[in-house]
């Protein structure tokens, strides 16, 4: 499978040629990680041993790093399960070369690049997380998997730039894979993708955007939050 084609911001964001995407926000990519994707599904509150969280869009492992950050500063013990769907993996230097403008993150970011640069996974990261990533297209490696989620973090390109992974059929399958009172997140407020959302049998609101963004979604199971419940506020 080929690296990649990226260009990079004078900040050091990547950004994907393909797709004409960065990674993450050139406003701060761990801010909005922390507000989407940790507040969006109420975490760490949620947290408890055995939780299992899934990603569409890997990426540079960001999401990741910051939820293994939440993770330890709740104090939690136990296993944090987390699978990633990424089409394509960014080589480790890649990897390492991104994650460098979050000096914060250093150790763990070290630690999460040497497992990948042996394989896939799965991976028992320090502090109690294991992580698989599933590579190729979500659209077809989703179909197979049978693992059910308590979180997702949905976090591929943009809808207008990558439609194939935010589509009917897709999003239809995330919603199937989300146990009872499971959650979803994500930075995107598109009209199409909060349909599909709704259409797979979840309850879909906007929320506060990060940045520039003025909303994004959060939707879940009838059986977890309920509507009215505080929307995310940031970390």
């Amino acid at each position: 499978m080929a690296a990649p084609d990226l260009d990079w911001s004078p900040e050091g964001t990547p950004v994907s040629r393909r797709f004409g995407d960065p990674y993450f926000s050139r406003g701060g990519g761990l801010d909005e990680a922390r507000h989407v994707f940790l507040a969006g599904n109420d975490l760490p509150a949620r947290f408890r041993d055995g939780f299992r969280i899934a990603e569409l869009g890997f990426g540079t492992g960001l999401n990741l790093l910051a939820t293994l950050a939440a993770w330890r500063g709740a104090g939690m013990a136990g296993l944090l399960h987390y699978t990633a769907f990424e089409l394509d993996p960014l080589p480790a230097a890649d990897m390492a070369r991104a994650l460098a403008a979050f000096p914060g993150l250093a150790q763990d970011a070290q630690a999460l690049v040497a497992a990948l640069a042996g394989g896939t996974g799965p991976h028992d990261l320090p502090g109690g997380l294991r992580l698989a990533i599933i590579t190729g297209d979500a659209r077809e490696t989703l179909p197979r998997w049978n693992g059910m989620v308590d979180a997702w973090f949905l976090d591929g390109f943009a809808p207008a730039r990558n439609p194939e992974l935010w589509g009917e059929a897709l999003l239809a399958g995330v919603a199937a894979r989300m146990a009872p009172g499971a959650t979803l997140a994500t930075y995107t407020a598109a009209g199409h993708v909060r349909r599909a959302l709704a259409a797979a049998g979840l309850t879909v609101a906007r929320a506060p955007g990060f940045g520039r963004k003025r909303h994004m979604t959060r939707a879940w199971q009838d059986q977890g939050l309920a509507t009215g419940r505080s929307a995310a506020t940031g970390a």
